[in-house]
């Protein structure tokens, strides 16, 4: 099991951009990837490989603004897949999301991830 705090990521509208009919990861998107890397780095974990994994994550809120609680995870997941914590994000065969309270101070993802 892997327990982390990440940090609150870019909305979906900001991770990715396009240019020239590419789509690229945007710099608030990898400036995010970067950072789960670092902190993937930092708790020395071992990754899942191919696995399949379960994933549970309160997501404490930086404002009141509504949210689909489904785009919370798609920066996360991506990060997560960076930092090699498991080979891709199609492994995820269980996730449950909470929004939590907000915390403007300190708005972040507290995200859980273990083997099926």
């Amino acid at each position: 099991m892997i327990r982390l705090t990440l940090p609150w990521p870019p909305s979906v509208n900001a991770i990715w951009r396009t240019w020239k009919g590419r789509h690229l990861l945007s710099k608030a998107g990898r400036e995010y990837r970067q950072q789960v890397v670092g902190i993937v780095a930092c708790a020395r974990v071992q990754g899942f490989g191919r696995r399949e994994v379960k994933v549970y994550a309160v997501a404490y809120l930086p404002d009141k603004r509504r949210r689909d609680i489904d785009n919370l995870g798609k920066a996360a997941y991506d990060a997560l897949q960076a930092a090699r914590v498991f080979d891709d994000d199609s492994q995820i065969i269980d996730s449950h999301w909470i929004k939590g309270p907000v915390d403007r101070s300190n708005p972040r993802i507290e995200i859980v991830v273990e083997a099926a």
